[in-house]
């Protein structure tokens, strides 16, 4: 067994499907909150590390909320949006399969000012959701399927240095714990 409980030879996948609508995010964070580890009667179900856990469920809201309010803008409510999770030993991944137009992940990143930038364009409004989806993943992506809706590919490893509890000591700067 890895980390997290799982077993080193086993790959589960987790689906669901929900409307287009803001309001199904609650339905999605309370999919999610299934995976979570926990400790029941003192021993730890298997399940996603609690730091990588919380940052995986943001990135799940931004990339959810982006479905929505972008790809899907234009789009009936009742139009799908399709979410799986494949949890791995080494690592998880959380898709998001919209119908909408489209879209060069990688071109708007690249466009998109970074905030802690001296030169970051605060007033701008859009974005900045891309920005976090990136520094919480280990590996996103966003592309075209075969069948005609586009996939955001949220990838994070267990083992990822970016995701151990982070301890801020004054004159030390910002140390990561073990």
């Amino acid at each position: 067994m890895n980390a997290a409980g799982i077993p080193l030879d086993k790959r589960q996948t987790f689906a669901l499907r929900v409307d287009t609508t803001l309001d199904a995010l609650d339905q999605v964070l309370t999919w999610f909150e299934s995976f979570r580890s926990r400790q029941r009667d003192g021993v730890l179900n298997a399940g996603i590390p609690d730091p990588i856990w919380a940052e995986c469920q943001l990135a799940l809201a931004e990339g959810f909320t982006n479905a929505v309010r972008h790809a899907h803008r234009a789009l009936p409510e009742s139009t799908p949006i399709d979410i799986e999770l494949l949890l791995m030993p080494q690592g998880l991944e959380l898709r998001i399969w919209d119908q909408g137009q489209e879209f060069d992940l990688e071109g708007f990143a690249r466009n998109v000012s970074d905030p802690t930038s001296p030169n970051a364009n605060l007033e701008s409004e859009g974005g900045r959701g891309i920005l976090l989806m990136k520094a919480l993943s280990t590996h996103l992506s966003y592309s075209r399927q075969a069948d005609g809706r586009n996939c955001l590919v949220i990838g994070k490893r267990f083992d990822d240095p970016g995701s151990r509890p982070r301890l801020s000591v004054p004159g030390l700067g910002e140390q990561t714990t073990a």
